[in-house]
């Protein structure tokens, strides 16, 4: 099973363009990447700059809509993730429990949707999509 865990930090939603994090917490935090890794668990991380230098598309009677951040009404924003494998959502939220956190941040951790979750007009419509995944270079837990 994956599990994307997002890291939300409170007050992100309102960071000025270029905020980074200061390099004490970015060390703590690989090391807990480094643990998600040597566990053999981690399929992919990266972190993300703030909304204020990002971009929103919403679609209205089919057409596009381009907002630039920083978003008025965002009251929690993604700052990173990390994809994991691992054979529960109580191993996954294990994993997220070891993470040393700041009292400002929580991590939501949300299954992915596997191909096989989907009734069989899904999986019909949907046929090409693990090859798209492979030509991405990315690991399915199908």
């Amino acid at each position: 099973m994956r599990f994307m865990m997002l890291m939300i930090p409170k007050g992100y939603e309102d960071a000025a363009p270029g905020t980074m994090p200061d390099a004490e917490s970015v060390a703590a935090m690989m090391k807990y990447n480094e643990s998600l890794r040597k566990a053999g668990v981690l399929l992919a991380l990266d972190g993300l700059h703030p909304p204020s230098m990002g971009a929103r598309v919403s679609f209205r009677e089919g057409k596009a809509k381009v907002t630039d951040g920083p978003f008025a009404e965002a009251k929690e924003v993604i700052g990173g993730y990390w994809m994991i494998q691992v054979k529960s959502k109580e191993e996954a939220v294990a994993w997220a429990s070891r993470c040393r956190g700041g009292d400002n941040e929580v991590i939501e951790v949300r299954q992915v949707q596997e191909l096989s979750d989907f009734p069989a007009d899904v999986q019909e419509a949907a046929a090409t999509l693990p090859e798209m995944q492979a030509q991405s270079g990315q690991r399915t837990g199908a």
